[in-house]
């Protein structure tokens, strides 16, 4: 008498049997990787990232693109100065550089070229002769608004682009978009020395005007740290403040004005809002002492 055991199937080999019955739509394979998740075959984490692959394939580019009047530029007279001064503030790594105006998109700067042109200058000690941005620019990759967003994370692995340039029907600058925006819609908010990374510290200072806040921070306890009134009668939160005030589900990039505070949604995804830069504006005494603390 044989007493062995057969050998237990592994994860995918069972999630395939629940494929059996043949799906017939994008519906029926979320039923299924749903009933694989409440059977253990799968955990939430895998069935959240499988769920947003089968998002992303049916999303464009205008559906997650940062608008262009959120983008951060570098004018292509700038001084060097001045651009140093553009890429320490904004944190970012890539800068579209412009010509007459932001549709005249000359090329993208990365912030780790600029490294040997200062160090070639604090070595000579010349800091007064021209520095042609030209010089050290990479071509900008351009595409349409309406491109999956799919084939546009091919198109970044191929290519090893970081960054595209979005342009409308008209050949307008419409925005950008990085692989990080499309990553994200699959995995979830990628996090970086900027995002607030203690699960307890709902607001951030980076200066004496500008923080970073999740959108779930009470409205109370927003009201507290910066001397504020802002109502919390219809809402508990600053992202539904947010909400209410846009009119919709707001998208990376939009910003809302309320009293002395300017609102930048940073980080969203088509079911909230997660996290808000905010930039204090027409500095009172309140807030001086909101800067000071």
């Amino acid at each position: 008498m044989n007493d062995e055991k057969p050998p237990s199937r592994t994860w995918l080999e069972r999630l395939g049997l629940l494929f059996q019955a043949e799906p017939k739509d994008r519906a029926d394979i979320l039923e299924i990787l749903k009933t694989a998740e409440q059977n253990s075959l799968i955990n939430s984490e895998v069935l959240t990232m499988l769920e947003g692959v089968l998002q992303v394939s049916e999303m464009q580019v205008r559906d997650i693109m940062l608008p262009r009047s959120q983008m951060v530029v570098i004018e292509q007279q700038m001084p060097l100065l001045d651009i140093l001064k553009t890429v320490i503030e904004s944190a970012h790594s890539r800068f579209p550089v412009i010509g007459d105006n932001r549709d005249d998109v000359e090329g993208v700067l990365l912030a780790k070229d600029l490294l040997p042109v200062l160090l070639e200058k604090v070595e000579s000690k010349d800091f007064q002769s021209r520095f042609d941005l030209k010089d050290i620019l990479r071509p900008s990759v351009i595409v349409p608004e309406s491109k999956r967003l799919d084939v546009l994370l091919k198109e970044f692995r191929v290519n090893r682009n970081h960054m595209a340039i979005v342009v409308d029907e008209y050949g307008g600058v419409a925005g950008l978009v990085t692989i990080e925006d499309v990553l994200e819609q699959i995995v979830g908010e990628i996090e970086d020395e900027f995002d607030i990374d203690d699960e307890d510290d709902l607001i951030k200072k980076h200066s004496e005007t500008e923080f970073m806040l999740k959108a779930q921070t009470p409205i109370d306890e927003f009201n507290e740290y910066f001397n504020a009134q802002l109502s919390d009668e219809e809402f508990d939160t600053i992202g539904g403040l947010i909400m209410q005030a846009l009119g919709h589900m707001p998208a990376r990039g939009e910003v809302v004005e309320l009293e002395h505070y300017k609102f930048t949604v940073t980080a969203a995804d088509t079911r909230r809002v997660k996290l808000l830069k905010l930039n204090l504006l027409n500095r009172t005494p309140e807030l001086e002492q909101v800067a000071n603390q």
